[in-house]
């Protein structure tokens, strides 16, 4: 018993380890929800201790919490935004209770290493006490999901530069492969001509509304409830903290943080989480569409459709010799995947509150942190690995273009639909190209066609040859 002290909550006592700096409430969370086998996330660790060290300088300037108190209380929170004593915070991402035991982890750690600082050991909280001090003014209630949408708000900008720079990569490739004529395709059967480049300008276009709509709902969870107490009323809550915390949060974390105007709302809903979830999920859904695209356009490479090469980056077979797979597009579209169903969770969640708190969200923020992280990491590899050195097969492109009966369409306004239909048939029953059938059958000059099938002309606004029309019709 020498290696353990007892502590009591209202449940009971506990033997905890007399090195532990976390206290009995902690210890029933390890015993409860031993669920993933993971910790929560170091950047929420981070949000929680700031919002305490904003809540000691709020308290304290309030005058309802002395300054021996507060510094100390402020020092153990610096202590654990450097990377200090991660070993004693150890409460499982997924745990009931709304978040209240990732709270209490929080309080009894500071707590014990402040009451370290003022001479006392740990576990007598002599002078600071995890819910008396370091708790003061607040609840798990309002601290919990400020914390999360701090977190999220901090892991965010990665997120947003890894978007920004696929893009650019996107742009450049458009550029790239501006004059690179093919077939485009819809329903997997041949369409009319596109260029290149502007298939890869349509990917980086998609790209841009997703960096629209998720930048639209960072800004939603701006809005916290820090101050709002156990169900949004502020019960216990000293007036001039109140005023006080998020301006002092903000000033902390370099945060645009707000308090909405009605408190009771943000405490028990969660829609503005579910905005940014599912922003999230669309641009993965995008990304996920590009990486189809990516591996149908580079198929075969000689027996599908083989129009762009992707960079070879592990063999594709333990037993093919020679086999590359596009393993960058397919695991772009597993982690799209994963962030669709964490979407289901983080929806389910928000949808499974009752009356005046949300208890899911502990498993809330664990799917978003982690959505957010594996998209960022997708973006990357795509793009450093896979976008960067696509090549056109353009021999082939061309040859497509040649032997295709989708030019026809360019003919429709000059010698009609019927007429192009016919061709059509005729060129695909004879194996011939649509250009020769055409001459062959007077309806055209080799001059006229050679400016109706213009490679430009034919992939932008506008009636290829219109002059012709009208030479035709006077």
């Amino acid at each position: 018993m020498n290696n353990y002290r007892i502590e009591t909550d209202s449940v009971g006592e506990k033997n905890v380890p007399n090195d532990a700096l976390y206290g009995v409430h902690t210890l029933r969370g390890l015993e409860n929800f031993n669920i993933t086998g993971e910790t929560i996330h170091e950047e929420l660790i981070n949000s929680l201790a700031i919002i305490k060290k904003a809540c000691a300088i709020a308290n304290y300037e309030a005058g309802i919490l002395d300054i021996s108190k507060k510094d100390a209380i402020v020092k153990a929170c610096d202590d654990i935004t450097h990377g200090k004593y991660r070993e004693h915070i150890l409460n499982d991402p997924i745990q009931g209770g709304a978040g209240t035991t990732a709270n209490m982890n929080i309080n009894e750690v500071i707590a014990n290493v402040a009451d370290e600082y003022l001479g006392a050991k740990r576990g007598e909280y002599k002078y600071v006490h995890p819910n008396d001090d370091v708790n003061m003014g607040q609840s798990t209630n309002d601290v919990f999901p400020t914390a999360g949408k701090i977190a999220a708000l901090r892991l965010l900008p990665q997120l947003l530069n890894e978007l920004n720079l696929i893009i650019d990569a996107l742009m450049e490739k458009a550029i790239e492969f501006d004059d690179v004529l093919k077939m485009g395709r819809t329903q997997l059967q041949d369409a009319v001509p596109i260029r290149l480049g502007q298939e890869f300008h349509a990917y980086a276009s998609v790209l841009k509304r997703d960096k629209i709509r998720i930048e639209q709902a960072r800004k939603s969870i701006l809005s916290i409830n820090l101050g709002a107490s156990a169900i949004g009323t502020g019960i216990n809550v000293d007036l001039k903290y109140f005023d006080l915390i998020i301006p002092t949060l903000a000033s902390l974390t370099g945060l645009k943080l707000v308090r909405p105007k009605d408190l009771i709302d943000e405490t028990n809903n969660l829609d503005s989480l579910v905005e940014l979830s599912s922003a999230l999920k669309i641009n993965a859904i995008n990304l996920s569409k590009i990486s189809n695209d990516l591996r149908l356009l580079s198929s075969g490479p000689k027996t599908m459709v083989g129009d762009i090469n992707l960079p070879p980056r592990q063999n594709g077979s333990s037993i093919m010799p020679g086999k590359v797979n596009p393993v960058i597009p397919e695991v772009v579209s597993q982690v799209a995947f994963k962030v669709v169903g964490n979407d289901t969770t983080i929806s389910m969640c928000a949808e499974a509150g009752q009356l005046e708190l949300n208890a899911f969200e502990p498993v809330l923020f664990y799917s978003l942190f982690q959505s957010i992280e594996i998209l960022g990491r997708a973006m990357n590899t795509l793009r450093i690995n896979c976008i960067y050195g696509i090549t056109a097969n353009v021999k082939k492109l061309d040859r497509d273009i040649a032997i295709s009966i989708g030019i026809v369409t360019a003919l429709v306004p000059h010698i009609g639909y019927k007429k192009a239909a016919d061709i059509a048939k005729k060129a695909l029953a004879e194996e011939r190209k649509v250009r020769d059938l055409v001459i062959e059958e007077g309806l055209m000059t080799p001059e006229e066609l050679e400016e109706i099938f213009d490679p430009k002309a034919m992939t932008q606004p506008g009636i290829v040859g219109r002059h012709l029309l009208i030479k035709k019709k006077d």
